[in-house]
Order: structure tokens, then sequence, then C-alpha cells
């Protein structure tokens, strides 16, 4: 068998800084693309893959040449589906227990060099999740947890390894390393920490899918809430085997540290963490509303975003969670403030989000009065005026629900008089881009003032109410309370 003759690079970069012609650059260029396609080409078609595999097996002498001429090859794409169908990448991983650093570095790079931007299918069927949660366990050494946690992230990203992962016991370990490190603070210590807080956000997350021509066909659908039930159940998994308490005692460790990198990993764990029902009512039980409150001291914009976000996914759908958040002086007043932030736009939005949050899921008046005298009010009306349909959807139905719980004389004083809620809604109505939903849970906020049988809301209202009938009526949309108003 006959190889291509490698080209002298040293000679070729002194060629191509002479003042050589386009078409002799070009011909080196095309030069080069053969030459690589040829010997890409050549090393495919030989046995080289299994001789490498049986030096790794059988000669420790020659092993560690062996793990570097596998992280070179494996630099390439074409190279990788060879090596993962030869056995290559589950022959490397016992190497990572190696002590000589030479051998654990080219079998770390060769490991993850296969892993990294490479379709994940050939991968899932071979042992390796497996494999590499066993070394996990039994990693101590700084370097080596590094090198894991990083093949571990790149297998992450497809769905069915994600769960071969969770098959195989990586929460247990990764909530066994948060635990025996909570209490260190060097900077090794906490490069670990921040890698396996990632790492649990990447097992929580959905897997990066492919695009597909047809978003509706059954099997897109099927993958979608295939990857919907694992995600779920990873999520229910990790909750289960405790690994929150030792997210909620990182945090709290780390509250006035500077590098908000590990308070941010963390928190987006916990934001994913309380996406299943059964997960929020564990969460509350055990305390983690009132635990994470300690970052709003925070002045980090980043801690601030994903601490919103958090507590907003909480509060989702769970009336004991709002009326724990609404009923805090602290938070509220936090939320407010932030509410007015100008120059963070993600923070602001997000406090607004979580405000509407806690009076949309909430049934207590106590509720309502403390968000009325935080202030909050006025930023909800502000909202209904939002770019975004959903925030506005959200806003109109937290005053639909604050005003149905407790419409008092001082929230209406509120409502009507000082925020210029009609006038909003007068806006919204008469703006042909505005959404239908928008529109019509504006009707219903407005019917809700009315009903209320006040003589504040009574002109204003009424003048309202005449406007939107108009537009009922023209759009041929029904009017949610055409009859109340009617009789009234």
């Amino acid at each position: 068998m006959s190889f291509p003759i490698y080209l002298d690079w040293d000679r070729l970069s002194t060629l191509l800084n002479q003042n050589l012609g386009s078409k002799s650059i070009a011909s080196i260029v095309n030069t080069l693309i053969v030459t690589e396609q040829r010997t890409f080409s050549l090393i495919k078609e030989s046995r080289i893959f299994l001789s490498l595999a049986k030096i790794l097996k059988s000669n420790p002498r020659c092993a560690v040449k062996a793990a570097q001429v596998l992280s070179e090859i494996a630099k390439n794409d074409e190279m990788k589906k060879p090596c993962i169908e030869a056995d290559l990448v589950l022959t490397l991983i016992p190497f990572l227990e190696s002590t000589d650093q030479d051998m654990l570095l080219h079998a770390g790079r060769a490991i993850g060099r296969i892993c990294y931007d490479n379709p994940k299918e050939a991968l899932s069927k071979t042992k390796i999740a497996e494999q590499l949660v066993k070394q996990l366990r039994r990693a101590e050494n700084h370097e080596r947890l590094e090198i894991i946690f990083e093949v571990l992230q790149a297998l992450a990203e497809n769905d069915a390894l994600k769960v071969q992962l969770v098959e195989a016991g990586v929460q247990e370990v990764l909530s066994d390393i948060l635990l025996r490190l909570q209490g260190n603070s060097q900077a090794e210590d906490t490069c670990v920490v921040k890698a396996t807080s990632d790492l649990i956000v990447s097992l929580l997350l959905g897997g990066k899918n492919k695009p597909t021509n047809n978003p509706h066909s059954p099997d897109t659908i099927k993958n979608i809430t295939k990857s919907h039930w694992n995600r779920n159940g990873n999520c229910v998994r990790m909750v289960q085997v405790g690994v929150i308490h030792q997210l909620l005692d990182l945090l709290e460790k780390h509250v006035e540290s500077e590098d908000i990198s590990v308070q941010h990993a963390a928190l987006s764990a916990l934001r994913n963490l309380a996406i299943p029902v059964v997960n929020k009512v564990q969460m509350l039980e055990e305390g983690v509303a009132e635990r994470i409150q300690a970052l709003l001291r925070s002045e980090m914009p980043p801690v601030q975003f994903k601490l919103l976000g958090t507590l907003r996914m909480l509060a989702d759908g769970q009336a004991d969670a709002a009326e724990i958040l609404g009923q805090d002086p602290m938070l509220l007043n936090r939320l407010v403030q932030w509410c007015d932030v100008s120059d963070d736009t993600d923070v602001c939005g997000e406090a607004n989000r979580l405000l509407a949050s806690i009076l949309r899921h909430n049934r207590s008046q106590e509720v309502v009065k403390a968000v009325q005298e935080a202030q909050g009010v006025k930023h909800l009306v502000s909202m209904t005026m939002s770019e975004h349909a959903a925030m506005q959807n959200e806003a109109l139905n937290a005053l639909a629900i604050a005003s149905a719980i407790d419409l008092g004389i001082i929230l209406l004083k509120v409502l009507i008089c000082e925020s210029q809620l009609v006038q909003s809604l007068h806006k919204l109505l008469q703006d042909d881009n505005t959404g239908a939903e928008v529109k019509y849970n504006s009707m219903s906020l407005l019917c809700s003032l009315l009903n209320s049988g006040n003589c504040i809301s009574s002109t204003l209202v009424m003048q309202g109410w005449m406007f939107v009938s108009k537009v009922f009526a023209v759009s041929g949309m029904y009017c949610p309370c055409d009859v109340e108003i009617s009789e009234q």
C-alpha cells in the first residue's frame, strides 16, 4: 500500500510568503485538499483502528503513543465514526484512571474529540454512558474530573444518551460531588462545582434536535413528546436523590461571591427542576422559595434574572407558592424596585412577569392588598402596553383576577384614577394590530371593573364599554359581558 507524500509545512509557508501568482497559490491549495482527502480515505481503508485498539489493550509501553495518534486522527470529523465503530472510545475510557499525566491527557483528548460535535446515534449504541458514570464515581483528581465532565457535557446534548446517563445513576454521583465539595473554597473545587451544576442543567434541558422539513409529522411530534417526558423524568429523579439541598447550600455559600458562575448555574438547575408539577410541590415543602430569596440582595443582573425566573417557575400554577411570595414584603419591594430598572430590560421584564404571576395564581385578598401597598399595581398597568402579547395577557389576567378577588375603593382608585388603565385598554382595543386574545382579556377586565358598582368606575368604564361594544360589533367577536352591562 502506498501513502501520499506529506507536504513540508515550513516549506509551504515560505512559498506562500513569496510573490506567487494566484494560479500558483490555487494549485497549492488544490494539492492540499486532494492530499488530505486521499490520506483520510487510506486511513479509513486500512486496519489502523483495529491495530490501535490492540496496542491499547495489550501493549502498555506503546499505549501512550497510540492514544496520542488517536487524539490527532479524531480531529477530523470523518474519522470519528470509525473510531466509535472500532470500540476505541470504550477502550480508552479505563485510561482516565491512569496516573501517567501524558496518558491521561491524550486519552482524554481522544475521547473528547471523538464525542464532541459528533452525531451521537453511534455513541448511544455503546456503553459509554455507563462507563463514564463509573469513572466519574471513582474520580477524585481535579484534572481527571475536568476531562470526564467535558465528555459528559458533550454527551448530554443527545436525548438518548441523556437518558442512559440518568439510568446509569449520574444524578446520584453529581449529588455526592456537590455534597463533598460544598464546604470548600479552593478555585479548583469551585470549577468542579460549576461543571457539576452545568451538567445538571444540560441533563434537564432538551437535547439539540435536528431541524425537520415537517414539524407536524407524527415522527417529529413523537420525538418532541418523548424528549419532554425524558426531561421531566430526569427532573423528578434529580429531586428524589436530594440534589435540591446541595444546590441551595451552594447558593447560600456563594451569595456574596463576585464570581457569579456558580450562582448562575445553580439557579438554572433549580429553575428546570421546578418544571414538573410534582417537583414544584416537593420544592415548596422543602422551603426552596424562602431559601433562594437570600439572593434578593444581589446586585448582579444575571443572578437577578435567573432568580426571578426560578421564582416564577415555582409559582406557575401553584396557589400556595403565590401566597408565600405575595406576602413577603422584602420580595415585593425588591420586585417593584426591579420593575423600575431601565438599564436592564431583561430584569425589568422578568420582575413584571413574576409580579403578574403572583396575582394570576393567587386566591388571597391579603396578597392583592400586599401588592397594592408595595406600589406594584401601576407596573402591571404599564405591562398591559408591552410590545409582547404574552406579557400583555399576563398583566390583563393578573389585574382581572386581582379585581375579582378584592375590588375595594383603594384598588379602584389606583386602577381607574391613578394609572390610566381604561385609557390604556382603549388604545389596545382600537389598535388593529392587537391580537384577539388581548382584546378579549381587555374587555373582561373592563367588565370586572364596571361590575364593582362603584361610582368611581362608572363614568370612565361606561365610556370604555360603549367604545368597546362597537369594536366587538364591527369585528363580529362575542363581547364577554354584554348582557351584564346592558342590564346595568
